[in-house]
């Protein structure tokens, strides 16, 4: 088994723990060795998971292969975080709950450091990024792009044809719909749905999603 830890020991810290158990259920991969959290005293326990070993300092200073699996909800923290591990021991493999639907994983295309939560599912010809977190029942249907260092709440729904950068956050049960295009660091409220292209750097709340300042 390969050993991995999780950074992020937050609640959704202990739900990519719960996926690499599922995941072992079915072929046994890997071996949960902890948590690295730079908010959370070393030697904390996590549940029943695990405890933390410590925060980037220690990563960088590891001494033999590790895999790592982000749990950050902060599109801007976790591409910070990723950006400032330059240990080469590290590696960052896709975590994806078995339960994940892929329609058609001839034309799918995946960067690195993914997390898929159970239930999402993805149709044909999709390309997705690195470093994304994609919770439960979240979906990209034909044609989507989805870029890198974005984060999707649960019941995302991302209609055909929809081009998404780098660093987006989108609230519980926001709808993307058909052809849409978003950039970079935008925010997407729960519950809206965004009709046309939006502007970077911006919040959009409401159905239809308009921009507002915060």
């Amino acid at each position: 088994m390969k050993e991995i830890a999780i950074y992020g020991a937050g609640g959704f810290g202990k739900e990519v723990a719960c996926i690499l158990n599922k995941i072992n259920e079915i072929s046994p991969v890997w071996k949960l060795i902890g948590y690295f959290d730079d908010g959370i005293a070393p030697g904390e326990q996590i549940s029943h998971f695990g405890k933390v070993i410590g925060g980037l300092n220690k990563i960088n200073a590891w001494s033999s292969p590790l895999n790592i699996a982000f749990a950050i909800g902060n599109p801007q923290i976790l591409r910070k975080l990723v950006s400032n591990i330059t240990n080469p021991n590290i590696s960052f493999p896709n975590i994806i709950h078995p339960d994940v639907f892929f329609a058609d994983p001839e034309s799918f295309k995946i960067g690195v450091g993914n997390v898929f939560v159970r239930g999402c599912s993805f149709s044909c010809d999709v390309s997705v990024g690195d470093f994304n977190q994609m919770n439960s029942i979240s979906s990209l249907a034909h044609d989507c792009k989805l870029g890198s260092y974005n984060v999707l709440m649960p019941l995302v729904r991302v209609s055909g044809g929809t081009e998404i950068g780098d660093c987006n956050f989108f609230g519980i049960n926001a709808i993307i719909l058909q052809n849409v295009k978003i950039g970079i660091n935008t925010k997407i409220g729960a519950g809206s749905m965004v009709v046309r292209k939006t502007k970077d750097n911006s919040f959009y709340i409401g159905n239809p999603a308009r921009r507002v300042d915060l």
